[in-house]
């Protein structure tokens, strides 16, 4: 027996197409939900709906699976049938984890759940604790980025459905790796979102990039947050995953007394304490607003962290931006004095004015720890958004690029690796998309070439609707044993491996982190408790004193002067120190007082 549901207050009639019949619903209770028990109903049936007069049969808002695409009948699917082997995973601590930001359908050849599943161990040998999941609810057409994801309950069948991702978590958490699923409720895809023909969904009252914005606060909203908070808790409880990362929620317009935001992660605390697993929440955010991660108790959203731009942005244009003429925010960020506050302070824009928004931008951290914030020197966006799809090592060179993820694994915030950077991967990652509508196609090409002209990029981009530009997209994994690639990964398996051996570099505590820097020279030097990171920025050699008792662990590059007491270090150059853990508070001192 299986009780069929829909939320459709619009409706003034309902019947369910189930098999080869059409039954009426019975009449809606006062918030508009239409219900009707079907005793033979069974996992695999194929369903939709047939609102008032309309012979079009419509897909279920809450499909748990669509096996033939978004606009196709929903199917029955029971979530308890699948056999588990995790029952003993309680998941990666949330302090000191190490992230990996995949594309299923890139990451490997095949782009499946399945032929994801083959390097898992290596990502486990690698040491990352987290692999970060980009949104795998279905969308309409084959490839893509997933951000368009309109049957938000189904599982996107190319990449394997329901149960493919199943055994992908389930392998995951035989590798000893937590899943974090990226997720979208800001706003529907362009194709293929027929929940409008249902109930309020939008609020065409208020806009967002994307269009028309999520009801969230407006008539009819307590059953739309009721989807998306019902959503959520699927991919925990259902699929096994061990966390969340919300899609631009500063574009959750939200006027209610409980922000949705704290209302996904109370209802998480309660699942998590059920089920006795503690879950991860993290929110993609460009507001500067320490409110989202700050507990529901200290009157935030509770939140477990935040992406953390002004890192990126800083030391992405200390690094490239400003020599090579691109715009857009990168405009607020170039100064060694960025870098160094994104470091000490989290944000860079904390209340000033930002040129770039003409407006004044952010709020302070103070009082937070470093695990709020997840740092990284390139991501989906980052990369993808691009003309080209440049990774950081094409764009500045390998030297550069190991400065860069070095002072990303050595910094006390939660780092995030992107899929292949840690062996410098040759492919690039570009923007693709697989629109069946031919005026569709036409639309998204366009409008690519124009939203990022801004950034100089030019017009001479690939076309997302070209099947090549997916494949290009795909990590050459037999790449890793050669040249460059193999002195990254050897590069990042040591950063990690040092990491992993030091309490210093899991300490979030932002008191214990000092930060000087030599703007002439343009030098960096960070140090955490006995062990203290030189960074050399500028385009001549520098000498670093070297402190009573520290010894050289690590260095990116070959070519440097030792000396009995400095080290001289050539341009683009990170040199990592360490000392004995006791000698680390008079090691502290000494420093300052030099720096003054």
């Amino acid at each position: 027996m299986h009780k069929f549901g829909v939320w459709a207050p619009k409706a003034q009639k309902m019947s369910l197409k189930w098999r080869d019949q059409v039954l009426p619903m019975d009449p809606p209770n006062k918030r508009g939900w239409w219900m009707l028990e079907v005793p033979e109903a069974g996992c695999g049936d194929k369903y939709a709906f047939l609102l008032d007069d309309d012979e079009t049969p419509y897909p279920d808002p809450r499909s748990p699976r669509q096996p033939e695409g978004v606009h196709g009948l929903s199917e029955l699917y029971d979530q308890s049938l699948f056999s588990w082997h995790d029952q003993l995973w309680r998941g990666s601590p949330k302090t000191g984890s190490i992230i990996y930001e995949l594309h299923i359908g890139t990451f490997s050849k095949e782009g499946t759940f399945d032929s994801a599943i083959q390097h898992l161990p290596y990502l486990a040998e690698l040491g990352i604790t987290h692999v970060e999941v980009m949104p795998v609810a279905a969308w309409a057409g084959k490839q893509g980025w997933g951000y368009d994801s309109v049957a938000l309950f189904a599982t996107h069948e190319p990449y394997g459905g329901p149960d493919g991702f199943k055994r992908f978590v389930d392998a995951c958490h035989a590798a000893g790796l937590s899943v974090i699923l990226d997720v979208v409720y800001n706003h529907f895809g362009p194709v293929g979102n027929y929940t409008t023909m249902f109930g309020p969904y939008l609020n065409e009252d208020r806009k967002t990039p994307w269009g028309n914005a999520v009801n969230l606060d407006d008539q009819g909203s307590d059953e739309v947050r009721r989807f998306f908070v019902d959503n959520a808790l699927m991919w925990l409880k259902d699929y096994h995953c061990d966390g969340l990362r919300f899609d631009a929620v500063h574009a959750f317009l939200d006027l209610s007394s409980v922000h949705f935001m704290e209302q996904l992660s109370s209802e998480t605390e309660r699942l998590g304490a059920t089920l006795g697993k503690e879950f991860v929440l993290i929110a993609e955010s460009d507001l500067n607003d320490p409110r989202i991660v700050r507990s529901r108790e200290a009157n935030g959203y509770g939140m477990d962290a935040q992406w953390s731009d002004d890192f990126h942005h800083s030391l992405f244009a200390l690094l490239y931006s400003p020599k090579n003429g691109e715009s857009g925010y990168y405009d607020d960020f170039g100064s060694l004095a960025d870098l160094h506050k994104a470091l000490k302070h989290a944000y860079v824009y904390d209340g000033q004015y930002s040129a770039f928004r003409k407006r004044r931008h952010g709020r302070p951290a103070d009082g937070l720890s470093a695990h709020h914030f997840v740092h990284f020197d390139q991501n989906h966006d980052q990369v993808g958004n691009r003309g080209w799809g440049e990774r950081v090592e094409h764009l500045i060179g390998l030297e550069a690029a190991k400065v860069s993820i070095g002072l990303l694994l050595t910094a006390p915030y939660v780092p995030m690796l992107f899929m292949g950077e840690e062996w410098a991967t040759s492919a690039p990652f570009l923007y693709f998309a697989d629109h069946e509508d031919e005026e569709m196609r036409r639309l998204v090409a366009e409008g690519r070439k124009k939203e990022f002209a801004a950034f100089g990029f030019g017009e001479d981009i690939p076309d997302p609707e070209d099947q090549k530009t997916y494949e290009m997209s795909k990590l050459k994994w037999e790449e890793q044993q050669e040249g460059k690639h193999a002195e990254m990964l050897a590069w990042v398996k040591a950063l990690i491996k040092l990491r992993r051996s030091r309490v210093c570099f899991n300490d979030g505590d932002m008191h214990r982190l000092d930060v000087t820097r030599d703007d002439k020279q343009r030098t960096l030097v960070m140090m955490r408790d006995e062990a203290r990171m030189l960074m050399n920025f500028g385009t001549e050699s520098c000498a670093f004193e070297v402190l009573d008792g520290e010894e050289l662990a690590l260095i990116s590059r070959n070519e440097v002067t030792v000396r009995e007491s400095s080290l001289e270090l050539p341009p683009m150059t990170l040199a990592i120190l360490l000392s004995a853990p006791e000698d680390a508070e008079n090691r502290q001192v000494a420093s300052r007082r030099r720096s003054e």
